[in-house]
């Protein structure tokens, strides 16, 4: 007889890995199944499982900006739904005012009851059927959900509606029934509609797929170990994670930072440390305000970025989950960029903004230089081929370490596609893909270079950039240099040659190659 008041030290490492080892499956699922280059080949994706309440237990190491922000959708749908929650019911969601990261982010969320939902069909009304024991979610990056331009990552939406099509909690399966009709309507039904529907289909029911391995995993615990032990040692996991967060806090000393952006923008962060009860209080005041541009972070998105440094602060093998929260004051003004407001566009700011956050909580605690600080959001499509990559650069230096060239760093955890899937899906040859020499910042620690990716197109085709670090360099630390901006241009098939901004939109004809040329990471402390 085990007791569930304190924890076993070795059935918490056990139930620690069981719950992580549950989400990686579901992330299998999800790209066994899926369709998409996005998931499928990218990995764009990630998988986890909540507790009753909807706080992060453990993930999968997918994508950094996806965990730290999807336990507020899976609330959301708490507050919203609350107890018409049904066993067999799947929901969506991608509203970025209810936890949602972009529009092409969409989380399919289901409810784990303690009875399995075909063989017992809840036999009382609504107001009394049994609230879920668990929930699980999926999350995948969409390769279009409607909006301005093919690949719903437009360099220039002003508005969310320009972004693409909103779910928000709307119910995708009901008791165990796919509403194929209701969600076709609902891509179509908007003033930009998503451009292939039979594509966003499939991913849901891979999405769907994922979750209900989640839901199997879940059972097979509970009926192992029982439902009081399950739950029991979900709490103590994210005691764990609180714990040992608090330990990295300890050492920590106050710091500030301001980081300015291509676009002018500012983000200003202060972390005061406090050491009797080992806590921080982060604090954005100072940012600049909610922009014109789609550059304004959601609330979840600020949140995750502020989760993941101080997960990364963290040596413990402990799962990212709601536990590492809990030390942590998090002071973001309503209205500024990185809490906006709907309808502000917020395209660019899971991906662009969230990366500047998180390097300018890194240089208020003096940890690490810049990372490129930006993904290199590269879109092109026309209606018939939609595609999206982020392309890699270098990372910072820190106190003990070069940076690495050529990576996906921080925010981002996702592939890119093979060149031989790449051709062969769509109408592009990839010309070239090379490091960047002597890009990374030097330093006593040096940052990692970025690289260079040429791509030309076979066929006329709207391409779209977003990316930044084109103006201001990624700091350096201590004493170390910059990193080296990075560079957008086009070369034209006739060989003129055209610059582009940090954000572009350009049509792209047949011979053209678009050039990406990514950002180094900035380096740590003077050259001796």
């Amino acid at each position: 007889m085990y007791t569930t008041s304190q924890p076993d030290p070795v059935r918490l490492e056990i139930f620690k890995n069981l719950y992580q080892f549950i989400a990686e499956q579901m992330g299998i699922v999800l790209q066994n199944t899926a369709t998409s280059v996005n998931i499928k080949e990218r990995l764009d994706f990630s998988c986890a499982i909540f507790d009753s309440s909807g706080l992060l237990v453990a993930n999968a190491p997918h994508i950094p900006v996806h965990l730290g922000s999807m336990s507020e959708s899976v609330r959301s749908l708490i507050n919203d739904k609350g107890n018409t929650l049904k066993p067999g019911n799947v929901y969506l969601s991608n509203n970025p005012y209810n936890g949602g990261t972009h529009l092409p982010d969409v989380t399919a969320i289901t409810p784990v009851f303690l009875e399995s939902s075909k063989k017992n069909p809840c036999p009382m009304p609504h107001a009394q059927c049994p609230m879920p024991i668990f929930f699980v979610a999926s999350r995948g990056h969409q390769a279009d959900i409607g909006g301005i331009t093919p690949g719903s990552m437009p360099p220039h939406s002003t508005t969310v509606e320009e972004e693409g099509i909103l779910f928000d909690n709307f119910l995708l399966v009901e008791e165990g029934d796919f509403r194929e009709t209701t969600v076709r309507q609902h891509l179509a039904n908007h003033t930009y509609p998503a451009r292939k529907p039979d594509q966003n289909l499939a991913d849901f029911k891979a999405q769907i797929a994922a979750n209900e391995r989640g839901v199997q995993e879940l059972s097979k615990m509970v009926a192992q170990y029982g439902i009081d032990t399950v739950q029991a040692y979900m709490t103590f996991v994210q005691a764990n994670a609180e714990e040992s967060v608090r330990r990295a806090i300890a050492v920590l000393k106050d710091g500030s930072f301001t980081y300015k952006m291509d676009n002018d923008a500012q983000i200003k962060v202060k972390v005061t440390i406090h050491p009797e009860n080992r806590s921080a209080t982060i604090d954005f005041t100072g940012t600049s305000l909610q922009l014109n541009s789609n550059f304004n972070a959601p609330k979840a998105v600020t949140q995750a970025a502020v989760l993941y440094v101080f997960r990364t602060l963290v040596d413990d093998n402990i799962p990212l989950n709601a536990g590492c929260l809990n030390p942590l004051e998090i002071i973001i003004p309503v209205g500024c960029m990185l809490n906006p407001t709907y309808p502000a566009a917020v395209v660019a700011g899971n991906v662009e903004t969230s990366q500047t956050i998180v390097d300018a909580l890194y240089g208020a605690l003096g940890v690490m230089a810049a990372s490129q600080g930006t993904m290199n959001n590269f879109t092109f499509g026309n209606e018939q081929y939609q595609y999206y990559e982020t392309i890699c650069g270098g990372s910072g230096a820190g106190i003990n370490f070069d940076g690495t060239d050529g990576v996906h760093s921080h925010m981002t955890n996702s592939r890119l596609t093979d060149p031989e899937v790449l051709e062969t899906r769509y109408p592009v040859l990839l010309e070239s893909f090379s490091l960047r020499p002597d890009s990374g910042g030097k330093g006593k620690y040096s940052g990692g270079n970025g690289v260079v990716r040429r791509i030309r197109f076979l066929e006329p085709m709207t391409a779209n950039i977003l990316s930044g670090h084109r103006l201001v360099p990624p700091f350096g630390l201590n004493g170390g240099k910059a990193g080296k901006v990075g560079r957008n241009w086009i070369q034209r098939q006739n060989g003129i040659e055209e610059n582009l901004d940090s954000t572009a939109t350009v049509e792209m004809k047949t011979g053209d190659v678009f050039v990406i040329e990514t950002p180094g990471g900035g380096g740590f402390g003077k050259c001796s």
